[in-house]
């Protein structure tokens, strides 16, 4: 581990790119993504100046501006220029449908949105775009960039060499917002959530604190996570590229064959994805496609024992960690001489953390933070412009977690425990039970009202032939009671979110409809 100055943190976004440019030099390369034209930190740099003056002057100053753009290179120019000349990008979910995508913009005041007529076209938004484009300005990438001039790309090269001074014009502190995202809804509505310069600069540095010699300047991340999810836009993009090392944003985690075949062509060592895309890219490679990588790092959802067999097969070792959105989102992650499978890893340098007892939980405790990469705050709904901070700092997680030897282990949402007979049941705990009896399948166990015990267990799977009496023999071989096990099976795809995780309304709203059906 490293030594971790929260002072170097105080700082803004664009200031830390300049920082990494300086410190690691303009030829160093930066960035590449699946068009396969590496851009240096100086390129960089130059390209965010000249894109987000011409933003700025279709802009107001510290506009929350909305930014609909998948994995590429222009979406970490959008970043960094929007930012350089004080506006807030608001990252959104092109997944999340024309309902939640309207209600983000509501929420954060959005005018404006930044979007690309190719990226609109493959991934035939056009009806989405259209209307959240009422009573909106929508900015065309492809416009923006043929109504620049050459006094435009002169200035914009004139800039990057006094760009400190030309930011400095646009007073962005570090505690002012630098990003807009908005959470996933895995557990209900999404929230905006606001973070500040030094929220996500601390984040990146606390990420190679803890990391030290194991992550190294020539490592090259693949990043396939969307930018507008929290671990896709810190550990994936803002990590590397701040801390000197190069990023290769991949537009859709999606593609299970063609992501291993460019891990291969760009040589990337350090891959972060979830669970399930990491399942997919594994059974997908060929025999040499993930030879480079070195590190495999997995959030968002808990990493079961036949994923960490597959990737070892390709000799890779996972380090799970653990994050949310309003923690920017790193809040641990294993080490890979201290990796502990099962557990998400030592709490990074700089935050402060406590356990609270919940009833009827006997085991660990919720987990509340405090630190530099902890949200300014939510964006209040019933207050335009407003935020909401954490009181005294402090965020509530949800999670139900244990902490031994500084290493923490998840044992549950607090919202995922369901109450029966009188007993706290972890839902959790149960499909981890299911995921070792049949490792080969998908599973989530959900809670549905109950007229005489309160709440009643219910598995959904994708596994065909699920036996609830072998599923039972099996949790009475480990010691569990039948109380556990889940009254009844219902066979079905599960729900993901664009992120990865599995979307939990919809399988409780999923597995009610099927049950009723029965």
């Amino acid at each position: 581990m490293a030594e971790f100055d929260v002072a170097r943190t105080r700082k803004t976004l664009f200031g830390a790119l300049l920082d990494a440019r300086d410190q690691f030099g303009r030829n160093k390369v930066a960035l590449e993504d699946l068009e396969r034209q590496p851009i240096t930190f100086g390129r960089l740099v130059l390209g965010s100046l000249v894109m987000g003056r011409k933003l700025a002057g279709l802009t107001e100053d510290r506009e929350t501006v909305g930014v609909l753009l998948p994995n590429v290179q222009a979406i970490a120019v959008t970043l960094f220029g929007l930012n350089a000349f004080g506006r807030i990008p608001a990252f959104l979910n092109f997944t999340a449908g024309i309902k939640n995508l309207t209600a983000a913009c509501e929420v954060a005041g959005i005018r404006t949105i930044v979007t690309s007529r190719r990226f609109v076209e493959q991934g035939k938004l056009d009806d989405i775009v259209e209307k959240l484009g009422e009573g909106r300005r929508v900015l065309w990438l492809e416009d923006v960039r043929g109504a620049l001039t050459s006094l435009d790309k002169l200035r914009g090269l004139v800039d990057s060499w006094m760009a400190r001074r030309v930011h400095a014009r646009a007073r962005v502190n570090p505690d002012d917002p630098a990003v807009v995202l908005f959470t996933s809804g895995s557990e209900g509505v999404p929230k905006g959530v606001v973070l500040s310069n030094a929220n996500l600069v601390a984040n990146a540095y606390q990420v190679k604190a803890l990391a030290g010699d194991a992550l190294r300047s020539d490592d090259v991340f693949f990043d396939p996570l969307p930018i507008f999810h929290s671990f896709g836009l810190t550990a994936g993009l803002l990590t590397a590229v701040l801390n000197g090392m190069k990023s290769v944003l991949y537009p859709s985690p999606l593609h299970y064959k063609q992501i291993p075949k460019l891990i291969a062509g760009t040589r990337a060592t350090v891959l972060l994805a979830t669970d399930t895309f990491l399942q997919g890219y594994a059974r997908a490679a060929g025999e040499n496609d993930l030879a480079t990588v070195r590190l495999v790092i997995a959030g968002a959802e808990h990493v079961k024992p036949e994923t960490r067999k597959l990737w070892a097969r390709h000799g890779s070792v996972i380090l799970e960690g653990y994050g949310a959105t309003e923690c920017s989102p790193v809040i641990a992650v294993n080490l890979p001489d201290l990796n502990r499978p099962g557990s998400v890893g030592f709490i990074l340098p700089g935050i402060e953390w406590r356990l609270e007892a919940v009833e009827g939980i006997h085991e660990g405790g919720r987990l509340y933070v405090r630190g530099p990469n902890v949200m300014k705050g939510y964006l209040d709904p019933s207050a335009p412009g407003g935020i909401k901070p954490p009181q005294d700092g402090w965020h509530d997680t949800g999670d139900i977690v244990t902490v031994e030897d500084g290493i923490v282990t998840i044992r549950g949402r607090a919202k995922r425990f369901a109450k029966i007979g009188g007993e706290m049941v972890s839902l959790a705990a149960i499909e981890a039970t299911i995921q070792q009896l049949w490792p080969d399948f998908n599973h989530v166990v959900v809670a549905l009202p109950d007229p005489r015990k309160g709440e009643q267990i219910v598995l959904v799977t994708d596994k065909a032939d699920a036996d609830r009496d072998i599923l039972l023999a099996h949790a009475q071989q480990q010691g569990f009671p039948e109380l556990w096990v889940p009254k009844a099976i219902l066979v079905s795809g599960i729900p993901v979110l664009g992120s990865g995780k599995t979307d939990y309304p919809a399988t409780v709203d999923m597995a009610r409809r099927l049950q009723a059906m029965l």
